[in-house]
């Protein structure tokens, strides 16, 4: 993955954006933490992160709580060491309630590729069952399912 360190194109960051998706709907806090430095610093929401002990409590915290959690990530724009996104995940808490989460996320990477810094703001929207756009297996979203501007999100 050596290519996908900055200066970015819109190639290398248009695949560090999907890296980004599959890491995440892995749902495995250690191996997502391993793509940020050891001192990242997080804003998620109202929550401040830093470094990867955190991130990986941070992550176990979430998943434990957003269940059957299956992320859509699309860039938005990038600089040479900064890419932009906008995503949308559905999951549902303990009681079954649906939910879809928009956000952006800001992201800046040191010269390794590494992510020193992550700003995301995410809003929840409660959703019924059959309002849910996200079908596939657990996993990483197959490459024929349709991103985020397919679905008209």
């Amino acid at each position: 993955m050596s290519s996908l360190v900055p200066p970015f194109t819109l190639e290398t960051a248009t695949q560090k954006v999907r890296l980004a998706e599959d890491g995440w709907n892995s749902r495995d806090p250690e191996r997502v933490s391993l793509v940020y430095t050891p001192d990242s610093r997080w804003r998620n929401r109202a929550e401040f992160v830093t470094g990867r002990a955190e991130i990986v409590a941070f992550l176990t915290r979430k998943w434990a709580k957003e269940l059957d959690y299956r992320l859509i990530k699309e860039i938005w724009a990038f600089t040479d060491n900064r890419i932009a996104v906008r995503f949308a995940y559905e999951w549902h808490d303990d009681s079954g309630n649906w939910f879809r989460s928009y956000g952006n996320e800001n992201w800046e990477f040191d010269a390794a590729g590494l992510m020193q810094r992550r700003f995301a703001c995410i809003n929840d929207l409660p959703i019924r069952e059959t309002e849910r756009k996200y079908h596939w297996p657990l996993g990483r979203r197959p490459d024929d399912h349709p991103g985020l501007t397919e679905l008209g999100l």
